[in-house]
């Protein structure tokens, strides 16, 4: 008997009245998603905006309900499969559940294909003063965040607070009331000097660098840069190389780990951990299992002892 295709599964998170059922919908109506093809949606929380099931069978979509958490079982989950034969599921969840309590329940077939976090702009700064936590997990898990409800005023907000900081590789956008869209990587303005024959990186500015040059690589890729950082060494760390990088807090202190690219030296037996040291290097892109996918390697020409900076923290908002 023929192995079956594995069924992708798009999930949409977000906090009760963040737009996910609207952004769902839109989704649906586009021939280009849904023609010829049977979709299982899977309703884990019930708001304000609801779904006209008539209209979702026009759209070739059964709507299951999902009443509790107890209810994210992989027998259960495998019946809707069964009943529904999808060509692909999509799920509304819960933005109050666990996300890996989601993914432990996939039947075999289900395969998570992209996470889209749906945020409401004018009451993040509430949401991340009192559940900081799981909205950075929001945040952090998306493959798509979409801020909508946005304001002058609070894209310049979200500006300031550098989301990309949360999770550099996802695509994020800002929605206003008018359904105006701003791709939020390409507005926001940066610090230094692409042009410049040298990069010169501010500490302060290290962060902003590090989330830019992760999300779009390419950006500085044949680029001469020159920054301030700690010396990581380690078993890890393939010979003739060395990461210079800086601890960064991006959500809590809980959240503290080290920031940096590999960087291909000679002499760096010579140096040891946790040293400070200016750096001077040029950028490639290259594919490497760190990094799962392509980022940016850097090829030191100096590297020099420098003293420690007055913050030795990197801070993002």
């Amino acid at each position: 008997m023929p192995k079956k295709d594995p069924i992708p599964v798009y999930v949409f998170t977000g906090f009760l009245e963040s737009g996910k059922t609207r952004f769902i919908k839109e989704i649906l109506a586009d021939p280009g998603f849904t023609e010829n093809e049977r979709t299982a949606l899977l309703l884990c929380e019930e708001g304000i905006e609801e779904y006209d099931e008539q209209e979702l069978l026009r759209y070739g979509t059964a709507l299951v309900s999902i009443e509790s958490a107890s209810r994210l079982t992989p027998n259960i989950l495998k019946r809707v499969e069964q009943k529904y034969d999808p060509d692909r599921i999509l799920i509304e969840y819960n933005g109050m559940w666990k996300l890996d309590d989601l993914t432990a329940a996939f039947p075999a077939r289900w395969e998570l294909y992209q996470i889209v976090t749906t945020v409401d702009a004018s009451t993040f700064a509430l949401y991340s003063a009192n559940m900081g936590p799981m909205m950075f997990e929001h945040i952090t898990t998306a493959d798509l965040v979409v801020f909508n409800r946005c304001t002058d005023a609070l894209k310049e907000m979200l500006y300031q607070k550098n989301i990309r900081a949360m999770n550099p590789r996802a695509t994020i956008y800002l929605d206003d009331v008018d359904g105006n869209s701003e791709d939020y990587a390409r507005n926001m303005p940066l610090p230094f000097d692409l042009n410049a024959d040298i990069i010169d990186i501010g500490d302060e500015d290290y962060g902003l660098w590090y989330i830019d040059a992760t999300g779009d690589p390419s950006k500085y890729d044949g680029k001469t840069i020159r920054f301030r950082a700690q010396v990581y060494v380690g078993g890890n760390v393939p010979s003739g190389s060395f990461v210079p990088g800086r601890f960064g807090m991006v959500c809590c202190a809980d959240d503290v780990t080290f920031l940096g690219f590999l960087c291909r030296y000679p002499n760096a037996k010579d140096l040891k951990l946790r040293d400070w040291v200016r750096v001077t290097a040029s950028v490639t892109v290259e594919a490497l299992p760190q990094y799962r996918g392509e980022g940016p390697v850097l090829h030191a020409v100096e590297v020099v002892p420098a003293d420690k900076p007055a913050e030795e923290l990197v801070y993002f908002n």
